[in-house]
């Protein structure tokens, strides 16, 4: 199975994105909710959101719109950004979002990490900056190895690696599909790529690399949609 995850990255209630990771480059594009209904009418099964004032400050900030884009779609959420307790993943579930991300918390506190996979839908969001883990938003770059790290879920009950090279986020120059498939490879799970899809041939190659390689997953789509880089119609379709 190999979906594609339109993204919705929120900052200030606003659907923005960012280039290479910067809160201070952002561009704004709308409304999210209008986002949202965009992806499901194109017949999107999943929507990919991030909460950026949240993975930022270590809480959600954005909670309203999230509420108001479960109220009003019946698509699948996947939602990131400052969720750092289980309080946090209760109070998402119970909006009806599908699936939640981990990503700071999940360097800072494995135990914390695999227990809740085990009692809920969780996929690892692992973000590297010269295949090293950085957190908080991506302020802060460990002296963690990506590669080593995801290789940490093997035996865990997560879904999936969602795993974003972040010297191409928002830069259009392609995914890193090498980068991809190694973190599939050490995880033994699947694997959603991120960061710098750029167009339809991207796309054609991922699926072909993945397939080759036996790597279910996915990819997230996010300016070159908002460029106006890609039909997302055709992507679907593809």
């Amino acid at each position: 199975m190999f979906n594609i995850f339109p993204a919705i990255d929120l900052k200030d209630g606003m659907a923005v994105r960012l280039y290479k990771g910067d809160m201070a480059q952002s561009t704004i594009y709308g409304n999210p909710l209008d986002f949202a209904k965009k992806f499901q009418e194109y017949g999107a099964r999943w929507i990919h959101i991030v909460d950026l004032n949240g993975a930022c400050s270590g809480s959600p900030k954005n909670f309203e719109i999230i509420k108001q884009i479960t109220k009003t779609t019946q698509i699948n959420i996947q939602i990131g950004g400052g969720i750092r307790n289980e309080d946090s993943i209760k109070k998402y579930l119970d909006l009806g979002v599908s699936r939640i991300i981990l990503g700071s918390i999940a360097t800072q506190n494995f135990d914390f990490t695999q227990k809740m996979a085990e009692k809920y839908p969780i996929v690892i969001g692992i973000d590297a900056k010269d295949h090293q883990v950085a957190i908080n938003g991506w302020k802060e770059v460990q002296n963690i190895n990506a590669f080593e790290f995801a290789s940490k879920f093997a035996n865990t009950a997560i879904e999936a690696i969602i795993c974003t090279d972040i010297s191409r986020d928002g830069a259009l120059s392609g995914i890193n599909i090498d980068f991809s498939i190694k973190m599939a490879q050490a995880s033994k799970k699947p694997c959603i790529a991120s960061g710098g899809f750029k167009d339809l041939n991207n796309l054609i190659e991922l699926k072909e690399s993945f397939k080759s390689h036996h790597i279910e997953g996915g990819v997230i789509v996010g300016k070159a949609f908002y460029e106006n880089k890609i039909n997302l119609t055709e992507l679907f379709t593809n």
